[in-house]
Parts: C-alpha cells; sequence; structure tokens
C-alpha cells in the first residue's frame, strides 16, 4: 500500500458536483487521516439545538452561535469539542508547551476539548469552543478514492473557519479566500438549472 500524506488540520471543501446530502456545500475539517482512515467535522452544519439543551455546564463556552453543529453522519448521539487556544496557551510561545489540559491539538491553535473534563478548568484558556452532533468518517483509502473522483478541494484552515459567526456562509468564504481559480467556484450558483 502506498503511504498516506496527512492532511490533519486541512480543510475539505465540496466540490459542486458532489451531491450526496450529507455532504452538499460543506466544509470539513479533518481531525485525523492516515492509513487507518479519516476523520472531520462539518463546520457549516448548525442545527437549531442550543449547546445548554444538551451540554449545559459547556453552554456559557460555547461561541455564537450558541448551537450544536452537525458534525457529520456517524455517531450522532455522540459530541465533540473543538476549540481555537490563542497562541502562548496552545504551547505555540517561547515555551512550547502541549497546551491546556483537556485540550489535545489538532492543528496550529485547533484543538479537541474534553467534555468530560470541567469546564472552569478551561474557562480561561479558550478563544473559542463549538460543539459538534457526529462526525464524517472514512475506511481506509475512501477518501483518497473521492479525492480522485474530484469530490473535494483540499485546502488551509484557518482558526476562524472554526469559529465563522456566518457558518452558513463558510462554503463561499474559504472558497473566495484562494489565490487560484477555486475563488471563482464560490460563485458557482446553489442551482445551476435556474442559471
Amino acid at each position: 500500500m502506498t503511504e498516506v500524506s496527512s492532511l490533519t488540520g486541512r480543510l475539505l471543501v465540496a466540490t459542486p458536483a458532489l451531491t450526496d446530502p450529507n455532504f452538499t456545500r460543506t466544509v470539513v475539517l479533518l481531525l485525523d487521516h492516515d492509513e487507518e482512515g479519516s476523520l472531520g467535522v462539518v463546520l457549516n452544519r448548525p442545527t437549531p439545538v442550543g449547546v445548554g439543551d444538551v451540554l449545559r455546564d459547556w453552554a456559557d463556552l460555547a461561541g455564537d452561535p450558541g448551537v450544536v453543529f452537525q458534525g457529520g453522519p456517524v455517531s450522532l448521539d455522540s459530541a465533540l469539542g473543538l476549540a481555537v487556544v490563542p497562541g502562548d496557551q496552545a504551547g505555540d510561545g517561547p515555551g512550547g508547551g502541549a497546551g491546556p489540559l483537556g485540550w489535545r491539538r489538532v492543528h496550529g491553535a485547533i484543538g479537541l476539548v474534553d467534555l468530560d473534563a470541567p469546564p472552569e478548568l478551561l474557562a480561561a484558556e479558550l478563544g473559542t469552543l463549538r460543539i459538534f452532533a457526529g462526525y464524517a468518517g472514512w475506511g481506509p483509502g475512501q477518501l483518497e478514492e473521492e479525492l480522485d473522483d474530484g469530490a473535494w478541494y483540499v485546502v488551509e484552515s484557518e482558526p476562524g473557519d472554526v469559529s465563522s459567526p456566518a457558518p452558513e456562509g463558510l462554503w463561499r468564504a474559504v472558497l473566495r479566500r484562494q489565490r487560484s481559480e477555486l475563488a471563482m467556484v464560490a460563485t458557482y450558483p446553489d442551482d445551476p438549472s435556474l442559471n
């Protein structure tokens, strides 16, 4: 088997050709990608469910909008916390530590939060927090096949993607900031038949 180059921390942006309703116009942050498979969360699918309705203790730390996001079609009854921890707290400063207790770095300042930990343990360290129900998962080689089929664009993530105040517009915003022909894809109509 050929070696898989890790895409952990990168974004998968659905191409207009991807018509699976679970992923149409989605932006997925890859939390893990190796020869065993891939795992990520959809960043732009807010639900009407408030964080306080399911994780009352974490509600005050959740960024706007303070709702649970549908992270993907797998394990919708489980929750993942994703947080940005600014500079020195993330271990990016001169000390270069591992970041705060209860937070595991995924990429740069972005990391997973242990939702079983007491929120007050992390409250002073977190820049932003978002809660996801479920996740997107791919078995070994499955994501690579989808990439070969042209289902996804792979682009760099930015810490602000996790906490976008306008998540519904994230697909267009991520494409628009690309310095290539991908920026033009942002203008692709929702329904090409109406063009």
